[in-house]
């Protein structure tokens, strides 16, 4: 169309300018050719091209809370997965009754007993007084691998606050021990020998075992030494009864008592004391040679 109208304008111009028409040039009623304008494509005959997907998403994995740390202390801890275990026994004192399903939120264990080398730094850190058997300043040198004893319960949670730790609860302490399958000790059900725990010593001997050469003892979590070598302080008052009235969610024992629940049996209690499910107590000022402790933390919330 562009064409047809500039014709007659270039016609005058040439006549203006005296030139004559050449074979090259049309005539005025000569119809002057031009090119067809492209048509475009209707919607229905344009081609269809497949329509590009997007990749799918890569699946992310999902955070996950580190198997084992070190606490502030230098000591090695294990976590304990949250979820939900049974308490108690029935083939044990009337304490240990009614056996209960407990739920608990994920938490880190100490990997082994407290020792005489950490607990002496916490006394250095804090200028106090050492317990009995640090008297002669020999002890944490000489037996610096062997869990700390003659502690009461007030030293022991001292020492946890000062690790950035706390001691563990009943509940923490017993699930670390037995797992989810409610087994008796903590390697089993099978009764335990010289290569699972130290026990059925007589009253007076020396022979507290250094921590983690014991391997047949551990517990599902890898846990040491929770049952014999020395009973464990836990953070719970005692109350025989408790079980009656205890929450499913994250226990922690009775508001008030007189005395702190004790757990693991010692070098001189027999396999009956050594169960995951036994009970018994102690005056938190008292101290003890069959005594010592561990701790514990709660673990970080996952984003």
């Amino acid at each position: 169309m562009w064409a047809r109208r500039m014709v007659p304008v270039v016609l005058v111009g040439l006549l203006l300018s005296g030139l004559s028409l050449g074979h090259g040039l049309a005539m005025a009623d000569e119809p002057v050719p031009v090119n067809p304008e492209p048509v475009s494509p209707k919607p229905a005959e344009q081609t269809r091209r497949p329509a590009k997907r997007s990749p799918a998403p890569k699946a992310t994995a999902l955070p996950k809370l580190p198997a084992a740390l070190l606490g502030q202390d230098g000591a090695p801890m294990v976590l304990v997965p949250a979820g939900e275990f049974t308490m108690g026994s029935e083939q044990g004192d009337d304490d240990e009754q009614p056996i209960h399903r407990v739920v608990l939120d994920s938490f880190y264990l100490d990997t082994f007993e407290v020792t005489n080398g950490r607990f002496a730094k916490f006394v250095a850190a804090i200028q106090s007084e050492p317990p009995w058997g640090f008297a002669d300043q020999e002890t944490p040198v000489v037996q610096a691998d062997r869990p700390v004893r003659w502690v009461n319960w007030l030293e022991a949670t001292g020492y946890c606050l000062w690790a950035g730790k706390r001691l563990p609860t009943e509940a923490e302490w017993e699930k670390a021990a037995r797992g989810t399958d409610g087994r008796t000790y903590p390697w089993g059900n099978d009764p335990p020998t010289a290569a699972h725990a130290v026990f059925g010593l007589k009253e007076g001997d020396e022979t507290v075992s250094p921590i983690g050469n014991r391997n047949q003892g551990q517990s599902p979590y890898g846990v040491h030494d929770l049952a014999g070598n020395l009973y464990e302080w836990v953070t719970d008052w005692y109350d025989e009864e408790f079980y009656t009235l205890q929450p499913t969610h994250n226990p922690r024992g009775p508001v008030e008592g007189t005395t702190k629940v004790q757990r693991g049996g010692s070098y001189i209690n027999s396999p009956y004391r050594l169960r995951s499910a036994f009970r018994t107590k102690g005056d938190p000022t008292e101290h003890d040679p069959h005594v010592g402790f561990r701790c514990a933390q709660d673990a970080p919330a996952l984003p």
